[in-house]
């Protein structure tokens, strides 16, 4: 069996190909069993810790030889086992050794091997597997390609302790939500499971994963119990049906939230404090355990802040902060109670100081480390500002005030990270929802510039964000909508509304909405002409009722003020007129038509506008229509309407009042003037006063 490697690979590797290398090989093909099993046995001494030596025997052809004897049945258990061996130690080399096991279909194999009666045997198996399975380059769906695969793992759990350490690592890297990955990889078979199947954790919860793992967390192994606890961190992320189903666990007696908790005292290893935090931290955000559980405010919350302290591991600290960030995050009393916990709000300061050229760091190859992954430090310290202010007005000025805080999040704007972009903008979203930060420190440092910056060209995912930020940076009362205004944010947000992305489509129109709000007429008139009376019918067309809402709220916003009302109408009124029709004629909500009809009052607002509508019989009868609706609302909508129509101060007031009067609107007001509920009565009697005066 060929295995393919990559071109560039093979060369640089064969140039260096030793003799002694071949001789590994070339035993491997002895006719004598026991000469081969000392061949492996050799090869097995030569290889650990040499990644070189690993490199040349993959390239010589090593693996489908090694693959070959695992599986023959001719072969002795312990030449079986011995392969097994090596094989998990190629697979410890580099990602590309990973990628020749996989190409020579080692997967199948090893799965092969664990039904062997042989306990050794079946652990150097899983033991191989593990190690293939937490390479990144692993698909983890290749776990599942097999159905009776998972059923067989879960009845091996309970052989050794071996067996369930490997196991449970197998599975933790192997659970991914169903968004996390994609089905189908080029080099390998077409996985069962595809993106409209079951997600790993379904299958592993459906085949008894919860009560097979449960009394793992009691084991005299600390690496067993380590797994264990790691496995349910990923089962219950995000899984309402797996941490619901946590709560009523018991492990003699007693239940897993109470083992959980004992896991997050202070003298257990800080991994198991940790892991035992997101445990906890999943069953609260999936509804499985309350906010204000005690298990929560005085046990995972507290750890979690431990975490964040400069004492702790960068991925310690980077792990404790977005782990915590999730947790508060749409609790206002957690994001409260973090925020005063021992000076988190400072100590995050710190995560943007590292490592600092007085580190502690004596360990050369811990600071080379750490270099190269500071910016996770500064996402995970972005995520949990963004977390602790999406509420509260006093956090929010606590974080602005913070040393360098804007500064720091106007150059994550702008890192090489992704990530980091992405939190900072997370960051910027949550803290621009303060009317006086945005009035202040938001024009202070000009942060509008930057985010303007973001938006010209980023992924959908900052997209988003940034532009949902860039929505509160146009209300009218913030200072930056001017110098935004002058920049091309128009067209900018003009073209988001063409995205087939819907977030964005939202957000292009809402920013619009903001933009028009009390604007000049020729800003009105630039927004217009931006979207194009097309795209304006596209929108009101859209399929999401959000979508919808904003683009009659953009339009609204667009018909405010008479001059600009009339001006508007005159350019455009047949085909506003139009739109208007097509929405009340429509399958739509009770807001939606209450918004279209808000839109015809300020029509018949106008001076000239009016007449659009009182030219316009099918519009009238379909404003009576919705006078005797059933929906008050509706019925104070369409009577706004009405009013302006026929105001007497206005000209041409007596001609509208008696062609109103002809169509049977005074019945209808007289109606409404007996009515129970008092805004109606109020409108109507407010209306035949125009009639009588």
């Amino acid at each position: 069996m060929a295995c393919v490697l990559e071109a560039p690979l093979r060369m640089s590797v064969l140039s260096e190909v030793t003799a002694s290398s071949r001789h590994y090989v070339d035993r491997l093909f002895d006719l004598d069993p026991q000469k081969v099993l000392q061949g492996v046995i050799d090869m097995k001494n030569a290889v650990i810790g040499n990644n070189k030596q690993k490199a040349n025997l993959i390239v010589l052809g090593a693996v489908p030889r090694l693959l070959y004897l695992l599986q023959q049945e001719s072969s002795s258990t312990e030449l079986r086992t011995e392969c097994a061996v090596v094989l998990g130690s190629l697979a410890m080399g580099t990602e590309n050794n990973v990628k020749s096991l996989l190409d020579c279909h080692i997967i199948p194999a090893l799965l092969q091997g664990l039904l062997s009666p042989d306990l050794k045997f079946i652990e150097a198996c899983l033991r191989c597997l593990r190690t293939i399975f937490i390479s990144p380059v692993t698909p983890e769906d290749l776990l599942y390609t097999d159905a009776t695969v998972i059923s067989h793992l879960m009845a091996l759990l309970s052989r050794s302790r071996y067996t369930q350490e490997y196991i449970c690592q197998i599975f933790s890297h192997c659970c991914k939500l169903q968004h996390w990955h994609s089905c189908g990889f080029k080099s390998l078979p077409q996985p069962l499971l595809c993106a409209n199947g079951p997600d790993h954790q379904t299958i592993l919860f459906n085949h008894g994963a919860v009560q097979s793992i449960a009394h793992l967390l009691v084991s005299a192994s600390y690496k067993v119990r380590m797994q264990a606890l790691k496995c349910f961190s990923v089962l219950a992320f995000e899984n309402p049906q797996v941490s619901m189903t946590l709560v009523n666990v018991s492990v003699d007696g007693e239940l897993l939230p109470q083992i959980f908790v004992k896991m997050l005292q202070r003298d257990k290893p800080i991994e198991m404090q940790l892991t035992s935090a997101k445990c906890l931290t999943s069953m609260c955000r999936a509804g499985a355990i309350r906010t204000d559980d005690p298990c929560i405010v005085l046990k995972t919350l507290p750890c979690l802040v431990r975490m964040c302290s400069k004492e702790r591991l960068l991925e310690e600290r980077v792990e404790g902060a977005e782990t915590l960030a999730y947790l508060i995050e749409t609790d206002v009393e957690l994001q409260r109670i973090a925020s005063i916990t021992d000076h988190l709000i400072v100590m995050l300061a710190d995560y943007f100081k590292y490592p600092s050229s007085v580190s502690a760091i004596t360990d050369i190859k811990r600071l080379d480390h750490d270099l190269k992954h500071a910016h996770e430090l500064r996402q995970a310290a972005f995520k949990l500002y963004a977390s602790l202010g999406a509420n509260d007005e006093d956090i929010r000025k606590k974080i602005i005030e913070t040393e360098n805080m804007m500064d720091r999040i106007v150059n994550g704007l702008s890192e090489s990270s992704i990530k980091v972009r992405l939190a900072a903008v997370r960051c910027l979203h949550s803290l621009s929802r303060s009317v006086q930060q945005l009035r202040t420190s938001f024009q202070d440092h000009a942060v509008w510039k930057p985010l303007m910056k973001v938006l010209q060209n980023a992924p959908n995912e900052i997209l988003v964000v940034a532009s949902s930020t860039l929505c509160n940076l146009l209300l009218e009362f913030s200072p930056s909508k001017e110098p935004i205004l002058e920049s091309g944010a128009i067209e900018l947000l003009c073209s988001l509304t063409q995205s087939e992305n819907l977030a964005l489509r939202v957000n292009g129109i809402w920013a619009l909405m903001n933009m028009a709000f009390q604007a000049e007429q020729k800003i009105k008139s630039d927004i217009l002409r931006g979207l194009s009376t097309e795209q304006l019918f596209q929108l009101l067309s859209d399929s999401d009722v959000n979508v919808l809402m904003k683009t009659l709220g953009l339009l609204r916003n667009l018909l405010s003020t008479r001059p600009h009302i009339d001006h508007i109408m005159s350019t455009h009124g047949k085909q506003i007129m139009q739109a208007v029709t097509l929405i009340l004629e429509g399958e739509h909500n009770i807001e939606v038509k209450e918004q279209t009809l808000c839109i015809l009052a300020n029509i018949a607002d106008g001076t000239t506008a009016k007449e659009l509508i009182m030219t316009n019989d099918d519009i009238l009868q379909k404003i009576k229509y919705y006078m005797s609706h059933s929906n008050a609302k509706l019925q104070l909508a369409a009577m706004f309407c009405i009013s302006n129509l026929i105001w007497n101060e206005e000209e041409g007031s007596q001609e509208r009042q008696d062609k109103l009067r002809d169509m049977g609107i005074v019945d209808i007001l007289h109606k409404l003037s007996q009515s129970s509920d008092p805004n109606l009565c109020d409108k109507a009697k407010t209306a035949l006063q125009q009639y009588l005066a």
